[in-house]
């Protein structure tokens, strides 16, 4: 089977933490080519998420990488089971940007997701036509088949919020800048709707959205769209950034320490979760 052109994130994601776990125990490529009796080629294909891997291979390459740590293998092996075609997503290959399809899977497979957000709301937390609107706004314009693709892939990622039993919701913790309440996306009655629906959704158990005020005075840093994802271990956690030239998938130790401490610091600069569906329904009763 010839080399994956764009491996999904997980897919890469899995290469590199192979990776890690040779680096760390100081084997080669090479070694570890002649471990699992294949070349030196193929581990580098691996290990950058361009071609598959058996969960007998990961196995064996944790044992010779010394790696005990039982949760974080079959964590790895899970990932190897996974195959295109397995999840809602796939269906939007070739009609959306790879992009598109990684945040939903990345949401997909957290056990809990934490987002900061200065000017929208979550993609998660959208109505319909509050996400419309602001695909609709995209410079220079989207066909409307990929305003209608896009709108219906963001609805559909709102499904994390709708499992029951043991693929139970991922623990959701929202932190809004008030600029995000006040912005008429889509005009005054899409943008009360928007307020009315995060409202009723923040009566959730699972589900929390605080709101840092225009006048806080302890946090200023609201230029990035951040969200942290809690992997089934924490060498699975990631960060993802959306910035105007596309997003960005982290999981260096540094940038996870980094961007947790940025949320932290949000967090404790936000009204609490009572005071901030007070402030989001003063907000929504002035338009």
């Amino acid at each position: 089977m010839p080399p994956r052109d764009n491996p999904t994130a997980r897919q890469a994601r899995l290469g590199a933490e192979l990776r890690k776990l040779r680096e760390r125990a100081g084997k080669t490529a090479r070694e570890a080519a002649g471990m699992v009796s294949t070349d030196q080629a193929k581990i580098s294909h691996i290990e950058a998420g361009r071609i598959g891997v058996s969960e007998d291979r990961i196995r064996k390459l944790a044992v010779f990488y010394a790696c005990d740590d039982e949760l974080l293998v079959e964590a790895l092996c899970a990932i190897a089971r996974e195959h295109r075609g397995q999840h809602w997503w796939d269906a939007y290959r070739g009609d959306l940007a790879p992009g598109f399809l990684d945040i939903a899977e990345l949401e997909h497979h957290a056990t809990g997701l934490r987002c900061l957000q200065s000017v929208t709301f979550p993609g998660i937390l959208q109505t319909e036509e509050y996400a419309r609107a602001l695909f609709a706004g995209v410079l220079p314009s989207l066909p409307e088949n990929e305003v209608q693709a896009r709108v219906e892939h963001r609805m559909k990622r709102r499904s994390i919020l709708e499992r029951e039993d043991d693929a139970k919701p991922p623990q959701f913790e929202a932190i809004v800048h008030e600029a995000a309440l006040r912005m008429r996306v889509g005009g005054r009655e899409v943008a009360k709707a928007q307020l009315d629906y995060v409202l009723k959704l923040s009566e959730r158990l699972d589900l929390t959205v605080r709101v840092i005020p225009f006048t806080s005075e302890d946090f200023i840093e609201v230029t990035q769209t951040v969200m942290y994802a809690s992997g089934v271990v924490p060498q699975l956690d990631t960060v993802h950034i959306d910035t105007p030239f596309g997003g960005a998938f982290l999981d260096a130790v540094a940038d996870l320490k980094r961007y947790k401490a940025l949320l932290d610091l949000a967090e404790k600069a936000a009204l609490s979760a009572d005071e901030s569906r007070s402030f989001i329904h003063h907000v929504a009763r002035e338009l």
